[in-house]
């Protein structure tokens, strides 16, 4: 098992992206409800938080709701709006005094209740000073939403005139994402055994490094976190040269 202490600090990834799964499962094993496995996976999440303020991480992303849990049992979804809306009242105040800025990417309308987009924007407003970590929550999210937001917002330039369509390339694309300035996730990770991202940051994920581990998200920790980081740094990265 890996420690901090075996890392290379000179090839730390810049930006590690999670894909939190296996609540539900690690409920189940158990014998209790979908949702009590959500409330564990807090814990989970605020260690890996505090593991990645240890090592010097500079962005994390978390998947937390993807456009497609709106299918999920109404209870559930009920429950994770209840939940998140709760973990940024109970949890911002300590993120902000560690330097944490807290940001969000996805689809702010729709089903999202207003009292949730309130507590995003007040916790943006809150952190948005702040740069020793950069924790940014995936909610309402889908990747490929992400791209028809970008190429719609794109195709009205166009028609207004501010963009030639004959000059769009990836960089006109990339600054219409929902946070240009965010860097590519050098790492991918998922938990549970699952093999497959799952919608997630699919136009930021093409040079990413992807790590899968049997792990359930409740019971991830620092440790895991560091594993997966020194899996990455084991790997050669070419992006296309040799």
């Amino acid at each position: 098992m890996s420690t901090p202490a075996d890392l290379d600090l000179s090839r730390m990834p810049k930006h590690v992206a999670i894909v939190m799964d296996g609540n539900g499962r690690w409920a189940q094993q158990r014998g209790l409800k979908r949702t009590d496995g959500h409330a564990a996976g807090e814990e989970a999440l605020f260690d890996t938080v505090d593991g990645a303020l240890d090592i010097g991480l500079q962005w994390l992303t978390v998947y937390a709701f993807s456009t497609e849990n709106w299918r999920r049992p109404l209870d559930e979804v009920r429950f994770l709006m209840n939940f998140n809306e709760r973990l940024l009242l109970a949890r911002r105040d300590d993120l902000n005094e560690r330097g944490v800025r807290v940001r969000f990417i996805g689809r702010r309308g729709g089903r999202v209740p207003g009292r949730v987009r309130r507590r995003i924007e007040e916790t943006e407003e809150l952190t948005a000073g702040n740069r020793r970590l950069t924790l940014t929550f995936a909610f309402n999210y889908g990747g490929r939403a992400e791209i028809v937001d970008a190429v719609r917002t794109i195709a009205q330039d166009a028609a207004d005139g501010r963009v030639d369509p004959a000059k769009i390339d990836e960089r006109t694309i990339a600054r219409q994402l929902y946070r240009p300035d965010m860097p590519d996730p050098d790492l991918l990770v998922r938990t549970s055994g699952e093999y497959r991202i799952s919608n997630y940051l699919l136009w930021e994920l093409a040079y990413s490094e992807l790590v899968f581990t049997d792990v359930l998200w409740p019971d991830f920790r620092t440790k895991d976190l560091v594993e997966a980081i020194a899996e990455y740094q084991r790997r050669d990265r070419r992006f296309g040269a040799i």
